[in-house]
């Protein structure tokens, strides 16, 4: 088994990444919301589709009875 190095000397010098820490972290970041976004959109998509689908069943039936 390979020994683990950590490359930085603290935890502060990793999140600073040599002064490039805003470009890698916001990369990260925006990335997490795009999949985030990629993710939900096909709940959001449903929930939408479901409740005009009631909605119009209750308009077609009157008020909800059959």
């Amino acid at each position: 088994m390979s020994d683990l190095v950590f490359q930085f000397p603290n935890v502060n010098a990793f999140l600073a990444m040599n002064g490039h820490g805003v470009y890698v972290w916001s990369a990260y970041g925006i990335s997490a919301l795009v999949l985030l976004s990629v993710a939900l959109a096909p709940v959001r998509r449903r929930r939408k589709l479901l409740a005009a689908m009631a909605s119009r069943l209750k308009h077609e039936t009157g008020n909800g009875t059959p």
